[in-house]
């Protein structure tokens, strides 16, 4: 069909046979990721065999153009180099674009009083998805609730930080071999760590026995720890990493976090509390692994990270791999 005799810039049947070639094969077209409560044993498992087929394509092709013409907008209020690059990193070998709004949040519009609910109804008339990092809990759901794209949290707090927990599970699985049977000991901050509550929760869909092991001003919330007792899961929580390192199949630390402390005064009294040395992994089963969310601040030691047991740089890589298969499901690529 013509218009004044001008040849149409969209031909209808060609926007049909594109249409075929979106897929829903995750379940996830079109929807927001904003907890772990959303992903059950089957999802994951699909999620983990495309994060598998994604990491074939970059080692053979380094990129595709499974997105091209879609984009992304980084909004971190809070700062971030791994989540932030694992995203961009992610959607660019995807063949989309990215909006990095990543630094210097707090010289726009935010600094005039501009709400988050208006924030992302501004953002989302430039793109198709919106990866949302932010200090207080519950934000991603508020962004979700006023988008019209879908949001992604990359942390709300001491909230969820659920595309972490996903990649860490896929570490587990891709490092081991398998998610049951196994012994998972979280070491660090563990009341602020959005990273330990998110994977605590997918754990709890396993046959796994956990092990959390904190100061007492950063043990396990206790509505976590009602969770974990609910579903049956063997646990215990400890002071002494020395008590369960020798049975651990992981081993999850986490930094304590100066900026969730209001206290000061209670940060340095902590923030030494657990160090993985050598000496410590001397300790530790000769089959298992090291994994930590990054960054450090000095509870790894350098002289751990020639250890073959020292996965946590291989799972940041597993992130990108993760995030490539959520964005395809997400925005309906197959």
């Amino acid at each position: 069909m013509t218009t004044n005799g001008m040849t149409p810039l969209f031909d209808l049947e060609t926007l049909r046979k594109e249409a075929k070639s979106y897929t829903d094969e995750l379940g996830l077209l079109g929807q927001d990721i904003l907890s772990v409560a959303q992903f059950d044993k089957e999802l994951l498992e699909r999620i983990f065999l495309r994060a598998r087929e994604m990491r074939e394509m970059v080692e053979l092709n380094g990129s595709c153009d499974l997105l091209r013409g879609k984009v992304l907008t980084c909004l971190f209020y809070e700062p971030s180099t791994r989540t932030s690059s694992s995203f961009i990193s992610a959607m660019e070998r995807l063949g989309g674009s990215v909006i990095p709004i990543t630094q210097g949040v707090q010289f726009s519009s935010v600094a005039k009083g501009e709400s988050l609910a208006d924030t992302v109804r501004v953002l989302e008339q430039f793109c198709d998805v919106i990866v949302l990092r932010h200090p207080e809990l519950g934000s991603a759901k508020i962004a979700a609730d006023y988008a019209s794209v879908p949001v992604i949290n990359a942390g709300d707090g001491p909230g969820e930080h659920p595309t972490q927990a996903l990649l860490d599970l896929f570490t587990i699985r891709e490092e081991i071999g398998t998610l049951d049977g196994l012994n998972v000991v979280m070491v660090g901050d563990l009341r602020y760590g959005r990273t330990v509550h998110s994977l605590t929760k997918l754990l709890l869909q396993y046959k796994v026995n956990l092990r959390f092991v904190s100061p007492e001003i950063l043990r396990l919330p206790l509505n976590i720890m009602n969770q974990v007792i609910d579903a049956g899961v063997d646990a215990r929580e400890t002071h002494d990493l020395s008590e369960v390192i020798e049975k651990a199949d992981v081993l999850y630390v986490t930094r304590v976090q100066k900026e969730r402390f209001a206290d000061l005064t209670q940060y340095e009294e902590v923030k030494n509390y657990f160090e993985i040395t050598p000496e410590i992994m001397s300790k530790a089963k000769s089959k298992m692994i090291v994994m930590h969310p990054l960054p450090r601040v000095g509870e790894i030691h350098y002289a751990v990270d020639s250890d073959p047991r020292a996965a946590y740089f291989r799972q940041v890589k597993n992130g990108m791999y993760v995030r490539m298969a959520l964005l395809a499901g997400v925005l309906g690529r197959a």
